[in-house]
């Protein structure tokens, strides 16, 4: 399995940045994207990476949110066969409060017609190799920069948001910010020990620039040791203060920069 950041915020001096999260990944049955960021970076990264897009067939949105799905339209234009899959409430109104105004984060309605979309409700099959499910267990660790997001007019409660488990040599884990968390993520896990977990913690908030309290991290990396089997590779929303706050404490964490490939054998 080969897994390419595509879009991501820090770049590895190979390809453009944004604000946002993409990964191409090459599997025995599949060329996919998980998440297609909020631009045109996923296209000009993708020719210096010399990716064909016109050659993917599954695309995943993980959640409602535009810096995930902004470049969707685009996507549409230049592959006409991929099926693409999203929550069903992934389509309604979404955005992001600053000081008393609300901001719009939402995908374009739309696409919601477009006869490749397919729209799931909690956990979804869609091969024995890809499987869509939603964080279950709710017990842990909730990150306090999700406290300024909406759905609607009632704080945001991610049920547009889902993530990808890749069954495979080792089965790997994809989320997008993690806005159930992480924790929560990988207890709700349909099955199966992922050996890799991959996509952002939500611990930093875009709009104030400012990461969430010490005492929330200290509560986080507990947590994830008891996931210390589990490679986890962070990045977008995480941000570089809490990763390396984090790394300090937890040995299995990693950050994958724009334009980074892992290869899982």
């Amino acid at each position: 399995m080969k897994i390419t950041a595509l879009v991501e915020n820090i770049s590895d001096g190979s390809v453009k940045s944004a604000h946002g999260l993409s990964f191409y990944i090459e599997t025995k049955m599949h060329k996919l994207l998980f998440d297609v960021g909020p631009n045109s970076t996923l296209f000009e990264n993708a020719v210096k990476k010399h990716i064909d897009l016109s050659q993917v067939d599954t695309v995943i949105i993980s959640h409602g949110h535009k810096d995930h799905g902004g470049a969707l339209k685009r996507f549409l234009e230049i592959n006409k066969t991929a099926k693409i899959y999203l929550q069903q409430s992934a389509f309604d109104k979404h955005s992001v409060k600053v000081l008393f105004l609300k901001i719009s984060v939402s995908l374009d309605k739309n696409l919601a017609d477009d006869r490749r979309i397919v729209l799931v409700n909690g956990n979804y099959k869609i091969d024995d190799e890809l499987m869509l499910f939603t964080a279950k267990y709710s017990g842990g660790f909730h990150s306090q920069a999700n406290m300024n997001l909406y759905a609607g007019k009632e704080l945001d409660d991610f049920r547009h948001e889902h993530n990808l488990l890749i069954r495979e040599n080792k089965n790997v884990v994809l989320m997008g910010c993690g806005h159930s968390g992480v924790i929560n993520i990988l207890k709700s896990v349909p099955d199966v020990r992922p050996a890799y977990c991959i996509g952002g913690f939500h611990v930093f908030d875009p709009v104030s620039r400012k990461t969430v309290p010490r005492s929330q991290l200290d509560e986080l990396s507990a947590a994830i040791n008891e996931f210390e089997d589990v490679k986890i590779y962070t990045c977008h929303c995480t941000g570089t203060d809490a990763y390396k706050y984090l790394k300090n404490k937890n040995n299995n964490i990693s950050y994958i920069k724009c334009g980074k490939t892992l290869e899982i054998n």
